[in-house]
Formats: structure tokens, sequence, C-alpha cells
């Protein structure tokens, strides 16, 4: 067949950098959108970060939004009408002399962005204070004091080295001996002698190879006349299966007592530490910067903006200034670096007006939940908030995802006020956040001695109008991380 040349008209969507970015930044937790934009500020000289308010929550004054089409393809051609329209074009070569008739509003001292650093902020040095010993160090420390040899010492601090982060010995000591080169001369017997040193060290419990062993080693760190102490050591070295299974009934026969005899023995081991390593684990406390914040203004519940989740952006004036003055080939750069850094501040603010108008419309449907709590969460679905904001279910689906709401009632992520729905007798429909709220309510009035099974809530579930399995009321008992009727039955 002869090659031929042939022309077709035909239409198509493209995706522009601005929009990609736009939807890039909307799709980002707030921490991630600060990592983002320290790393845009780096490589664009024309972009600053106002961090006087701290690295960790910075801040700026959003302005009006600009009437810029919507964050999914399909809604930008609807706002746009014409795809030439979509976004500016890139300063041409005569570009820069041209585009700085209206740039005021960009890097005003006295607009839309501030600096309000103090200059004497940086000589003000915070005191941190000093990081406390981990459960190695602490060992350390102790073996460090004591009596014994070098060599035994250069052994315990090689089974300290094998504690994992909860303080038990999880490796065998026969095969710890295999690992061990034998120029060492380095036995079993060696490391069965320094295991029970390690065993006497603080805290009680630690260097122990299983949890019926460290809770034997705290018990017999109590003092000999401390009551109930001799039966709490035999339930838990024959005994412990029982006792986690709440088999109540078998425990009293074994051990020979009354039901308050069994509830202070349950009590000394229950209070026992299972796990002596976490004490000294730096863990690292994870806080969230909610995007919105719901009061209650007038009898009506209204969701803002949270100022310090959003970063403080402007252009950098001394640059601008430079390419005012510039209109030769090499401002060129500079100004496609303009360009791209007004667009960032474009889309920032449009992530945050459009995270605004999505949790007012999610509050304005869930006002009884703010009222009253979970067991009056609504059902709600992504497609009934993207109708209502003319927006798609993608675009809803970014914005509700790692965006956190702080309310009266706590800190949600967005996530949590959509769910899905159960029919009830009247022919409506329950949430199921709504569901698993009256079942804590349920399990949390029960009696201890007498548990409510999943097929008893499902039967009170049922008398209330809600019709719901028993398998369902037991993966959302599991989801809210209650444990089942064997393992909350008391004496």
């Amino acid at each position: 067949m002869k090659p031929t040349l042939q022309f077709k008209l035909s239409q198509h969507l493209t995706l522009t950098p601005q929009l990609q970015q736009s939807i890039r930044l909307l799709q980002l937790s707030t921490v991630e959108l600060n990592q983002e934009i320290e790393r845009i500020v780096q490589e664009n000289p024309l972009l600053e970060l106002d961090d006087s308010m701290g690295s960790d929550a910075t801040e700026y004054r959003p302005t009006p939004l600009d009437s810029l089409a919507e964050l999914h393809a399909p809604d930008l051609l609807e706002a746009s009408g014409d795809t030439s329209a979509e976004m500016p074009a890139v300063e041409s070569d005569s570009g820069p002399k041209n585009s700085f008739a209206d740039e005021a509003d960009w890097f005003s001292d006295d607009g839309t962005f501030r600096n309000t650093r103090d200059e004497d902020d940086e000589r003000d040095f915070p005191q941190q204070a000093a990081e406390p010993p981990n459960l190695r160090e602490h060992l350390n420390l102790q073996l460090s004091l004591s009596q014994i040899g070098e060599r035994d010492k250069r052994i315990v601090g090689l089974l300290i080295d094998s504690l994992n982060d909860d303080g038990y010995l999880a490796q065998d000591l026969e095969e710890l001996v295999s690992l061990l080169p034998p120029e060492l001369e380095i036995d079993i017997d060696a490391l069965h002698i320094a295991l029970e040193y390690l065993q006497h060290l603080d805290p009680p419990g630690v260097g122990a190879r299983n949890l019926r062993e460290c809770l034997i080693m705290q018990l017999h760190a109590l003092p000999e006349d401390t009551p109930f102490r001799d039966r709490a050591l035999l339930l838990v070295d024959r005994h412990l299966d029982s006792l986690a299974s709440r088999d109540f009934c078998a425990i009293k026969k074994l051990l020979h007592c009354d039901d308050e005899c069994l509830r202070s023995v349950q009590h000394l081991i229950t209070h026992l530490n299972p796990r002596p390593g976490t004490a000294f684990s730096s863990t690292v406390a994870r806080y969230i910067i909610p995007d919105v914040i719901v009061t209650k203004i007038n009898d009506t519940w209204v969701a803002s903006l949270n100022p310090e989740a959003m970063p403080r952006l402007k252009i950098n004036r001394l640059y601008a200034d430079i390419l005012k003055r510039s209109h030769d080939d090499s401002a060129r750069r500079l100004a496609s670096q303009l360009h791209e850094a007004k667009w960032l501040i474009k889309n920032v603010q449009q992530r945050f007006g459009t995270i605004l108008k999505v949790s007012s419309a999610v509050v304005d449907r869930q006002r009884q939940f703010f009222e009253h709590g979970a067991v009056a969460m609504r059902p709600l679905v992504l497609r009934e908030i993207a109708e209502a904001l003319e927006l798609h279910e993608s675009t809803i689906s970014r914005v509700t995802t790692q965006k956190f709401m702080r309310t009266p009632r706590g800190i949600f992520e967005l996530k949590y006020f959509f769910g899905s729905h159960v029919a009830t007798d009247t022919g409506g429909a329950c949430s199921a956040t709504a569901i698993r709220a009256l079942i804590k309510q349920m399990i949390n009035a029960e009696n201890a001695k007498k548990p409510l099974s999943d097929s008893q809530i499902s039967e009170i579930l049922g008398q209330q109008g809600i019709v719901v399995a028993r398998r369902t009321v037991a993966k959302y008992r599991e989801s809210i991380q209650i444990p089942p009727v064997n393992l909350r039955k008391s004496f």
C-alpha cells in the first residue's frame, strides 16, 4: 500500500504543566505540601517562603481566589469555554518589558503577603531538653559499675546488643553460639551465666525470652511478703493460657481460691509490664496540623481555614526589580521563573480554597454530628459533594485524603465523614459510622460478667430498626478494636 498524507480534525484534552501542578498540590498532605514548597523555593530564586512563624507551621493570608478553572480536566473545559484560554502563555521575547503593569499585588508589603520577622528573633535560641538514655545505654551503665570480670562484661554486652526494643532476647542462645567466631572460646554455659546476670539488671524482666519468663522475673523481683505473690507465680507459670482466655472457673479450681482472691491475683498480674524495654524507647510524637477549623457561631457551624497550615509565599522583590530593568535575552529565564512563581502562589491559594469549599459542604450536611456526636452521623458519599459543588469525584477524593478538620469533638480526617449506609425498617438509611458508635455505646454499658455477643448486639440493633447481620457487627466491632465477648468477660 502506497503511503499517503491525510489531514484529520479532532479534539483532545491536554493537561498543562500548571494544571498538573494544581492536581499534585491538591492531593498532598500539609507536611508533604510544605516539603514540596521548600523544594521549589530552593530551585526558584523569584520565590520566597516567609518562615517568620517557624519552619513547622508557616502562614500566609490568602487573597480572594481568581476565577481559575477547577482542578479536574473536564471541569477545566467547562469553566474556560475555550481550550486556548486554559493558562496564560509564557512571555515572549519581548514579554518581560510588558508584564509588570500589575505586579504590585505579588510583593507588596502592605498587601496580600507580609513579613513580620523581628531582627532580634535570630538571637533567641530555644533550650533543648537532654535526650534520655535508651535501653542499651541504661544496661551498659549498670554493667560498667558491676564487679564482674572484663570477659564476662563483654559477653553480657553481646547479649545486650541482641535485645529487641521490648527488652526480650528473641534469638536462641544455641543459635547465637553458632554465630560467634571460634577464637572467642564462648560456649553455651558462658552465655547462660551472662544471661542470668543480665536478667538481674534493671528494669525487671529485661532479657526474658518469652512473656511467661518476663512476668515470672517481675514477680520474683517483688518483696516476698507481697500479697498473692505465690498464687500469681503459680498462675503465670502453669496456667497463663487459661488467664489469657479468661477461663475464670477453671482458674479458681486450679488455684483453690474464691472470686476475691482471683480478682487480687489478676490485678497483681495485669499491673506487671509485659514489655519492659518500651520505657526506654525514644518515640517521636507526630503532630497533626488541621487544615480546617470548625466553630459554632450564632448557632451555626462554620468551617474556616487554619492559618498555621498555610505557607506564606511571596515574590522576591530584589530579583523582580532586576527583571523590570532588564530587557535582554538573559532575563528570559528569570521571566519564566517569575511566571512559575506566580502560578505556584495561585495554585496554593486554589488548593486551600477548594479544601474550604468541600469542608463547608461537609459541615453543612453533618450538622447533627457536631451537635450530638458520631451516633448522629448521616450517610454521605463523594458523589453527593461533587454534584453540589459541580466538581469531579476524583477532586473530592483528593481533597478529603490526608486533610484534617479540627472540631470541638476532636480532630478527624475529612474521609471520616464519608461512609457506607445500612438500610432501616422505615426505608431510610443509617451511616456505618453511627452504627459503630452505637455498638461502642452498648459494649461500654454492658455487664462485665455477662458481655453482649455479636448476635445479641445484632438483635438490639434490629429492635431499633437497623438491620445488621452478626458478621457485619463483628466487622464493625473489630474496626473499632473491641475484643470479642470471651475476652471482655470479667467476674
